[in-house]
């Protein structure tokens, strides 16, 4: 199984052929610009090329009335005097000759790829598609949008596949209002969209783009709107809305599929949207995505109109959906105030309706968001006012800045390692993970193993060799990600020198995530190179910002809530460049636990993650393992259930004593604080 890339060159055809500064923004270049840089990268050649066909007027239906999918037929006759004047009749909208084939194409993309994942051909994919669809209405075309590609696909999975719960994630820099509409009194479909809003100053300037809208009727809770009341918003607080807004609400509603309305005018550098995040941001959003629904995940193009910031991000996304590691982000991880205000009235509006926000204790909004828009622009381009040309162009040189320096590390020539006790294990893993049969100089593994007694036994110390072997393959870049079992006896002294040979042989910030029975090295400093996370502790405490415990929650809701608020915030706030998942002697993991803690901390070290794995775990633990950080989906973890009031307890108790340091783990403003903005 692997990722599919749908296209077709006749969506480049439709242009606009007046003058019009509000719509030459959406031009051909969007497609062939972005096709150009897979080609460049090597990213087409990597996936399963599908040649996009015509959706029928039957499927055109799902989501339009006859009347709407009549009158785009009929511009296939006009001239260029009655495009205009019929897109006149819309809003930021124009009509061409080729607009009905381009707009069939455009939906017939976003269904083949949904068959083709849905059916078992590929994993995951994205079609490259124009004109975009999330604003388009059941009888309107709106804000360049003709047919609505994604809502389409989502009636077309639940028609022709008989899905139940399909999630929407639209990161288009607008909101995808055409979508709200369709699916707001519908449960079976939980749509998220973050959007520039601006109190309603920002098109498409809707009360009902606002964090309380969320939904009508049996679809209360089922639309969750993160509204971006500023300009500006980047990596960190794209990650943090992910972590504290749509990654538990989807646990919880536990997708069959998911859409992504993949909108790139949210990328830096974009006169729309005006924001910070770099293309990698995409990468790390994509691999976060594709811990639910068994990785089903179907891509379908909305917006982007830088077209360097835009190539570069679909580039990103690809390499996400073919399992490659996400390059680090850059910057310091630390949310706006405006984002952090954003995020907490999401969480208010929708707590009632989610037990997955409700255990993670919503408070009162700081500032609550005023509805009146005020100072109205005209037009859906605000590029025209000054104050916003000076940012717009603030952006383009940040991102040539960016785009100029080597920051991606060159994939590694092996994406996965292991070394096993059991050979058979390595009959049920991916072609291409390679079963690693070198192990450390002896002379060097024995200097390490000198003052652990649990060490001296001829099989630890063999483990041990297999170990340093791995580490130092992924330190200097040979392998991205590595397996290793150990003997149980043996595993803290094994973790403990993992920590210090990883940080003699080169890694800056090393985060240890030790889950069981495994004590910190007693003399393992706090001079902010390595952070120690044990999961499995006999209480919650925070020793100091470096030595953080918990124990292990009994529930999959308790489990996930560790995970996406304590965990990850601390894994992304402390930007490590190595990761160690240590799994100790009675660690009390399911394989799917520990096969979403590998998978989602992927992300944080640029895919640099060796995992420890006692001996006395279920034989296919290594397994899944390797499996999920050569890029594959993480099993399930079945039913949502709620946390414990002691879990919820200990969460808590221990966020309010590390938000100070960890600013990923907030999810209200400080008023004045550092994250204000």
């Amino acid at each position: 199984m692997g990722t599919a890339l749908v296209y077709h060159e006749d969506m480049t055809a439709a242009r606009l052929l007046w003058d019009d500064p509000e719509c030459e923004i959406e031009c051909p270049e969007r497609l062939t610009t972005a096709l150009e840089r897979l080609q460049q990268r090597g990213l087409e050649q990597r996936c399963l090329q599908l040649a996009a066909r015509e959706a029928s007027e039957a499927e055109l239906g799902l989501v339009h009335s006859p009347e709407y999918v009549a009158l785009v037929r009929g511009t296939q006759a006009l001239g260029t005097g009655e495009l205009q004047t019929l897109s006149g009749q819309y809003d930021a909208v124009y009509f061409h000759p080729s607009t009905f084939h381009c707009a069939r194409l455009a939906v017939g993309a976003a269904l083949q790829l949904v068959d083709a994942v849905l059916a078992g051909a590929v994993r995951n994919g994205l079609a490259l598609v124009r004109p975009p669809g999330h604003h388009s209405q059941r009888a309107a075309a709106n804000g360049f949008c003709v047919f609505n590609n994604v809502a389409i696909a989502a009636k077309h999975a639940q028609r022709q596949h008989g899905l139940h719960r399909i999630l929407i994630v639209d990161w288009d820099v607008h909101h995808g209002q055409g979508i709200q509409y369709i699916f707001e009194d519908d449960p079976s479909v939980l749509y998220f969209s973050w959007h520039r809003y601006e109190h309603g100053r920002f098109w498409p300037y809707l009360r009902e783009s606002d964090a309380d809208a969320v939904g009508q009727g049996p679809g209360l809770g089922f639309t969750v709107n993160l509204p971006w009341n500023q300009v500006g918003m980047g990596n960190a607080d794209y990650v943090a809305a992910f972590l504290h807004v749509l990654l538990p609400v989807a646990f919880e509603f536990n997708p069959e599929l998911v859409l992504v309305s993949a909108g790139f005018d949210s990328a830096i550098g974009d006169p729309e949207g005006q924001m910070q995040a770099t293309p990698e941001c995409f990468a790390h959003l994509t691999q976060l995505l594709q811990v639910l629904a068994g990785g089903r995940v179907c891509a379908v193009l909305e917006g982007g109109y830088h077209l360097e910031s835009l190539s570069q991000s679909v580039c990103m996304m690809v390499q996400a959906l073919l399992g490659d590691p996400a390059p680090p982000l850059l910057g310091p991880m630390v949310p706006h105030g405006s984002a952090l205000e954003s995020i907490q009235s999401v969480r208010v509006a929708q707590g009632p309706h989610w037990m997955s926000l409700q255990q993670q204790g919503v408070a009162p909004v700081l500032s609550p968001s005023p509805h009146s828009p005020e100072g109205r622009p005209s037009s859906l381009l605000l590029t025209g006012r000054p104050e916003f040309k000076a940012a717009a162009t603030q952006d383009v040189a940040a991102l040539s800045s960016l785009l100029d320096q080597p920051r991606l590390n060159p994939t590694p020539p092996v994406r996965t390692a292991v070394a096993l006790a059991a050979p058979d294990a390595a009959l049920a893993l991916p072609s291409d993970v390679l079963c690693e049969e070198g192990s450390a100089p002896q002379e060097e593994t024995q200097a390490w193993a000198r003052p652990h007694e649990a060490l001296a036994q001829d099989r630890a110390l063999t483990a041990l060799g297999k170990v340093l072997y791995l580490l130092d393959r992924i330190l200097d870049g040979q392998v991205s990600s590595g397996i290793a079992v150990t003997p149980a006896c043996a595993a803290a002294a094994t973790l403990d020198v993992a920590i210090r040979c990883g940080l003699s042989h080169g890694a800056q910030r090393l985060l240890c995530l030790a889950v069981g029975q495994l004590d910190r090295p007693p003399d393992l400093t706090d001079d902010g190179r390595n952070l120690w996370l044990n999961i499995g502790g006999k209480e919650a405490a925070a020793l100091s910002m470096f030595h953080v415990s918990v124990p292990l929650p009994g529930t999959t809701g308790g489990f996930l809530s560790c995970v996406l608020a304590l965990v990850l915030p601390l894994a992304y706030s402390f930007q490590p460049d190595l990761v160690l998942v240590a799994l100790g002697p009675a660690h009390g993991l399911r394989d799917p636990q520990a096969a979403l803690l590998a998978a989602l901390l992927r992300g944080p070290a640029g895919g640099r993650v060796l995992a420890l794995v006692d001996e006395e775990s279920t034989p296919q633990l290594a397994v899944v393992l390797a499996r999920v950080l050569h890029g594959e989906a993480a099993p399930s973890l079945g039913p949502f259930s709620m946390a414990s009031p002691e879990d919820v307890q200990a969460l808590m108790q221990l966020r309010g004593q590390l938000e100070p340091r960890w600013k990923m783990l907030q999810v209200a403003s400080e008023a004045g604080g550092p994250g204000s903005g």
